[in-house]
């Protein structure tokens, strides 16, 4: 199966997976699972989510990770304060890297938003040098869209149950 039709499978699969349930941190531990059990070659799938100038642990599989990193630290905190994608082929290369495993050699960071803000990040390490390519980032990304947009909607629900009279 060619990467495009897997990435629109994956991410079918993940609507499919949420579909019905509004709790975020539900959403996100689900999404970790799937990722990683979908996904070859990685050891390490999981979220970062913004907390003023930080970003802190959210649902993962894998490893045992770092639990705070700094905006603009490292390739998370460098994906959130320059709201883009960091596709690093080779971790240790990357200036201020932080090694929360020293196994990864590869990483993808992509950016959640909601409403032009970020939220935290969905971070994808591999100890495979250069594992993420050009196929991969586009597939992860209209993943990634697909679940802000469920995203949004958990906090909507959130927001609409707390503020009913």
């Amino acid at each position: 199966m060619d990467k495009n039709k897997f990435y629109q499978e994956l991410a079918d699969g993940l609507i499919a997976l949420l579909s019905g349930e509004y709790d975020l941190i539900a959403s996100l531990a689900n999404t970790s699972a799937l990722l990683y059990e979908r996904l070859e070659h990685v050891n390490w799938v999981g979220f970062y989510l913004v907390d003023a100038d930080t970003l802190v642990l959210g649902p993962f599989q894998g490893k045992i990770a770092c639990v705070r990193i700094p905006v603009g630290k490292g390739v998370c905190g460098t994906a959130v304060a320059n709201k883009c994608i960091q596709r690093i082929s080779d971790v240790h290369a990357f200036p201020g890297h932080i090694a929360c495993d020293a196994t990864s050699n590869a990483e993808i960071v992509l950016p959640l938003e909601i409403n032009g803000q970020v939220i935290g990040v969905l971070d994808i390490d591999s100890t495979v040098f250069d594992r993420f390519d050009e196929n991969d980032e586009n597939g992860l990304k209209a993943l990634v869209i697909r679940l802000c947009n469920h995203l949004e909607q958990c906090v909507m629900s959130k927001y609409l149950q707390q503020n009913v009279t």
